[in-house]
């Protein structure tokens, strides 16, 4: 069964289908389009890379941050210009998120735009990255520092492609599951993940028409994630994003507790969530709160001081100079754990794909 799921843009406006074999539409995306010629941007196999119906070019990716950075983007933007890419052709990516991320900055770059179709291949990816149009890579300062603002002209999230994927690159998806709890999805929890994966993407698309740009309601997608990405870049990205947005989450729970936000049954709503998906929940040990508060007044929300997305009696919003020490204090309570007892979540937790092999 497809799911399509319509991101109402005006003249950016395009679909999301969700369910198994919706690659195989990639040629009738591509013929709509009117494009002549395809560059195909692929961390996966080339079985895995569905028939584009025109010329094609094949070019290898890496998925994983070493390779998500403007030298990456470059080389793509380099071997486009010498197949004879033009404004009128399409790129194509086929990969996780960090693909989806580089893929669909060097289209936004290359010719000032050229159009994009995302086939992404990790769950982290089809909820969350391969929607909504942000695209960026990091910066040796911090995570998602360069990027642009770019549309796909369609999005063809395969369920077939989730059933080779290791357990542990399941949890990281469902890091981001986990957060929707909090802004606006409902109870996901003993759905199927195709029916997560469809709400999530619908949760999103509901925000993306209302805020492309992230003046204000689209912050909220970014819940858990300003400790998320210090955690991240703190542990040289041994915690998985998925991994580093759940603590992040059960984080953003004791923050709101901490500030009167939500009181103690909403704070330990947060644990149980994260909890239920196999997801960690403490801090890794030996990372000080020091490390964590220089990465995160980096963070691109915080302006004038640390800024989080937080619970409140409106529901997920931004909140803007929250007190330091208030934030260390928190940071301080939150129970620790070694590294290599977070990494890959706890037993359970993980959902079926309700897919067959590719």
């Amino acid at each position: 069964m497809t799911t399509t799921i319509p991101v109402r843009l005006g003249e950016r406006s395009y679909d999301v289908l969700v369910g198994p074999g919706v690659r195989k539409s990639l040629a009738g995306v591509i013929r709509r389009l009117g494009a002549r010629r395809a560059a195909v941007v692929s961390a996966r196999p080339p079985e895995w890379v569905p028939d584009t119906g025109v010329e094609t070019l094949l070019l290898a990716a890496r998925d994983g941050e070493p390779d998500k950075r403007l030298s990456t983007v470059e080389d793509l933007c380099g071997e486009f210009a010498r197949f004879g890419l033009t404004r009128s052709d399409v790129v194509v990516s086929c990969g996780g998120g960090t693909t989806t991320d580089v893929v669909g900055l060097a289209a936004a770059l290359y010719h000032r735009g050229v159009a994009v179709v995302h086939l992404p291949t990790s769950l982290l990816a089809q909820v969350d990255a391969s929607v909504g149009g942000k695209t960026a890579v990091n910066l040796p300062a911090g995570k998602n520092l360069a990027g642009a603002y770019w549309q796909p002209s369609a999005v063809l999230c395969d369920t077939d492609y989730l059933s080779t994927l290791p357990r542990r690159e399941v949890l990281n998806g469902l890091g981001e599951i986990a957060r929707c709890h909090f802004i606006g999805a409902p109870d996901l929890r003993g759905r199927s993940l195709p029916e997560q994966i469809a709400a999530s993407v619908t949760l999103k698309a509901s925000v993306v028409e209302r805020d492309e740009r992230d003046t204000g309601l689209r912050h909220r997608l970014n819940y858990g994630h300003t400790l998320g990405h210090a955690l991240e870049i703190a542990t040289d990205f041994a915690l998985r994003h998925g991994e580093a947005v759940a603590i992040g989450t059960v984080f953003a729970g004791r923050l709101a507790g901490a500030l009167g936000r939500i009181d103690e049954a909403g704070v330990a709503e947060h644990l149980e969530v994260v909890r239920h998906y196999g997801l960690p929940t403490a801090l890794p040990a030996g990372v000080e709160p020091a490390v964590l508060l220089r990465q995160m007044h980096r963070d691109k929300k915080a302006i004038t001081g640390l800024a989080f997305v937080l619970s409140g009696p409106r529901g997920a919003e931004l909140v803007s100079d929250v007190p330091e020490a208030v934030v260390t204090r928190v940071l301080g309570e939150m129970p620790r754990k070694p590294l290599a007892e977070l990494i890959g979540g706890q037993p359970g937790g993980v959902p079926a794909t309700d897919a067959a092999p590719a």
